[in-house]
């Protein structure tokens, strides 16, 4: 068995595999350490927007979290942590970045070809999660900068900004958290911003060292703690999903918050979104408005028509210097590299099979793709709570799918296209209305044909609960005696 990436769906994959007492399993990762994304994304500022509590194992708590929301380096550590505490860290195979996996009919497995070597594996699991592969604009003349550039996720922490003129592409999540550090080092920032972010203040706090005693001694108190943010949480989706007037008290919530912060009246305007919110990714920070007011910052609406090797033109045909470019332009969601990997039984690969729109059953298994399963796959991301919780579920129904092939002796088993089919139709009906459809904006939630492929349209429990038991009735299966069969007659 097979795991791409030691991020928290591959690492939570390999804890359950071994507390079943499945060991007979290797972790691809393409780095030199564990962590995925909270690995990657070390830039100044990075943190979670999902309370500690929930956004975690719910099989390894941790009672010393040392804030409300977790920074980059804690999250980092804490997977590490868990790799180690569980006993992962043997079946990792580091500096293994897969480059191709194809199904081999005749021998029921996977054949998946690694920077380390190439592997044979009856199944493969894939938890290369959606924000791993850096994005960045299509804009003329980016190639003939001659300044420093890079991405968020590739932060050059070598490169001192001092003095410098900085330009930020891009006014996302990323963006959010790492342009008042910016701010406070360069001698000039210029963010230019296409769409202005949904912007709620920020509830962190350092958590006290008593909480952290009482966590650590009474284990059933952090639980609770636990429980009660996960259904704070859910209570969003309701203004997500089925009535998006709902969140009308939010927007006005989230005005205040920008009106307080802001006091220039021509900024707020430009900071002023015009789609409602929830459409786009609702972020939360104290600190990104008041370091968009200092005299050294500027931000420009006007959007970018050309990157030339010392400035930016904009399409109102100003130049504007700079000497450093910053993208926070976000990843390749719904068009990874990994889908041009993965070649399935018709000996199409993912992408050539899905056509610009992902879909899979409970966003796990893809017709055609046997013994393949993917975690926070097609419309399996969270509008509103802990991508966790979500990963979690999967995997319990990945596990349940292993007991029934090893139970009824399978070699195979490949989800039924009508039934994959019937349950993307089933998930399209159900975005129409939602704030991410009716919303007036466009977002890295839709995929290149204008379909929502990344999020789940309702509540988490009842992903959890219909990925609760797997159900082989909805997969075509091959036993192991007539796989066998088929081996000697080719």
């Amino acid at each position: 068995m097979t795991i791409i990436g030691s991020g928290f769906a591959g690492l939570a994959t390999a804890v359950r595999l071994k507390q079943e007492g499945r060991h007979d399993f290797i972790v691809l990762e393409k780095s030199h350490d564990v962590g995925g994304t909270w690995r990657d994304n070390d830039y100044p500022g990075c943190a979670c927007d999902v309370p500690s509590n929930l956004y975690s194992f719910s099989f390894a708590p941790n009672p010393r979290w040392s804030r409300a929301f977790s920074q980059q380096a804690e999250l980092h550590r804490y997977l590490r942590d868990t790799a180690v505490r569980f006993g992962v860290m043997p079946h990792i195979v580091f500096d293994a970045e897969v480059l191709g996996a194809t199904w081999m009919e005749d021998d029921q497995e996977w054949e998946i070809e690694t920077r380390a070597g190439t592997i044979r594996s009856q199944f493969l699991i894939s938890g290369a999660g959606p924000l791993s592969e850096p994005s960045y604009p299509d804009v003329p003349g980016i190639e003939d900068f001659q300044g420093t550039m890079f991405h968020s996720a590739q932060w050059n922490h070598d490169h001192d900004l001092s003095g410098e003129r900085v330009a930020v592409l891009g006014t996302g999540a990323s963006a959010v958290q790492f342009v008042p550090h910016v701010a406070e080092a360069a001698r000039e920032l210029t963010v230019f911003q296409r769409t202005p972010p949904w912007i709620l203040p920020r509830p962190d706090r350092n958590v006290p060292e008593l909480q952290k005693r009482l966590y650590n001694t009474v284990p059933a108190l952090q639980k609770a703690v636990r429980i009660a943010v996960y259904w704070r949480q859910e209570a969003m989706l309701p203004g997500l999903v089925h009535r998006p007037g709902l969140l009308r008290a939010v927007e006005k919530l989230a005005l205040a918050h920008m009106h307080w912060k802001v006091k220039d009246p021509e900024l707020r305007r430009k900071l002023t979104p015009d789609y409602k919110i929830g459409c786009k990714r609702i972020l939360i920070a104290n600190d990104y408005y008041p370091a968009l007011t200092r005299p050294n910052v500027s931000v420009v609406t006007e959007s970018v028509e050309r990157i030339n090797p010392h400035s930016i033109t904009t399409r109102d045909g100003r130049e504007h210097a700079i000497d450093t470019l910053i993208f926070g332009t976000g990843f390749h969601v719904t068009d990874t590299s990994i889908s041009d990997r993965i070649r399935g039984r018709a000996g199409e690969t993912l992408s050539e099979r899905w056509k610009g729109s992902p879909q899979a059953y409970l966003g796990t298994s893809v017709s055609g793709f046997p013994n393949f399963f993917l975690l926070v796959g097609p419309n399996t991301g969270p509008g509103h709570t802990s991508v966790v919780f979500y990963i979690e579920s999967q995997v319990a129904f990945v596990l349940d799918a292993l007991r029934t092939v090893d139970r009824s002796r399978l070699s195979s088993i490949d989800v039924r296209r009508e039934v994959e089919d019937d349950f993307n139709r089933e998930i399209e009906d159900r975005m129409e209305g939602t704030v991410w459809t009716t919303g007036g904006c466009g977002s890295w939630y839709l995929d290149a044909n204008g379909k929502n492929s990344t999020l789940w349209p309702g509540f988490s429990f009842e992903l959890r609960w219909r990925t609760r038991k797997f159900d082989v009735a909805a997969y075509t299966t091959q036993s192991e005696s007539s796989a066998t069969a088929v081996a000697r007659a080719s």
